[in-house]
């Protein structure tokens, strides 16, 4: 069924033949970020005790339009770090979601020490070795996006260069891309590509049937605390929120919040 990743996927592929172009591999090898720094491990952040948060700077979607008009990558990064998250999520697609790779960059010169992802519709290598030039840690891969084979060299490329990778699924169909032996940090993306309607439950159905040893990460639509028990309570380690964090006045404040709300409403279970 046609839906808005076709559209994404195929403007990307267009996009991507002109970097190369105006970018060549080796130009982007010369940089500082791939050369001379080792990436941190988005799998070691995750494995933190409670839930993991991994938020987002997103300023626009095609769902929601618009997010945040205020839109400062480095400041919102910093208050993301100042306040704990995980990791920071980074969105570069630019035609559909307001990102770019000069974001990631931003993001990267005042937040040194925090994992960073790049989150974009990854296709081709050259994309992988752009994501370290700009000082990604991590990048997404979309298996629905991806056939089994596609979606195994990526990931065997990425991890090549250092960068770890959370594969991201819809549907319990994706599950029959991965190679359990290669994946170690799956997302559950819980909106429906066609409808924009968010299903929590999407998470629970899919992660019920992945190893044991795998990192989980629930997405899209998380902003309720009594929710992110429920996630944690089935085994998931890992959330990653975009819009109700940048729709927040001080996001980090906000990732503090939810993670305040979320454990008291934990002890109040067990109490």
């Amino acid at each position: 069924m046609s839906n808005i990743l076709d559209d994404i996927i195929a403007d990307t592929r267009d996009l991507v033949e002109h970097r190369k172009q105006d970018t060549p591999v080796a130009e982007l090898k010369d940089r500082p970020a791939y050369a001379d720094r080792e990436p941190h491990s988005l799998v070691e952040a995750l494995q933190e005790r409670g839930m993991s948060f991994i938020a987002e700077i997103k300023k626009a979607s095609p769902s929601k339009g618009q997010i945040r008009d205020d839109f400062d990558p480095a400041w919102i990064a910093q208050q993301y770090a100042a306040h704990d998250a995980s990791a920071i999520s980074v969105l570069t697609e630019p035609q559909y979601f307001d990102g770019a790779l000069e974001y990631l960059a931003w993001v990267r010169a005042h937040v040194p020490d925090v994992p960073l992802l790049r989150k974009d519709f990854i296709i081709d290598s050259y994309q992988l070795v752009e994501a370290k030039a700009v000082g990604a840690d991590a990048v997404l891969l979309i298996a629905t996006a991806l056939d089994s084979g596609q979606l195994s060299e990526l990931h065997a490329t990425a991890t090549e260069l250092g960068l770890s990778c959370l594969v991201e699924v819809y549907s319990e169909d994706d599950l029959q891309k991965i190679d359990w032996d290669q994946v170690t940090i799956l997302g559950v993306n819980n909106r429906d590509l066609t409808t924009f309607e968010v299903d929590i439950d999407n998470s629970l159905r899919i992660f019920e049937q992945i190893p044991r040893d795998v990192g989980r990460v629930a997405e899209s639509g998380l902003s309720d605390p009594e929710t992110l028990v429920r996630l944690r309570n089935a085994g998931i380690n890992g959330v990653l929120i975009g819009e109700h964090f940048m729709r927040a006045e001080n996001p980090g404040e906000a990732v503090s919040a939810l993670r305040d709300d979320a454990k008291q409403i934990a002890l109040e279970q067990r109490t």
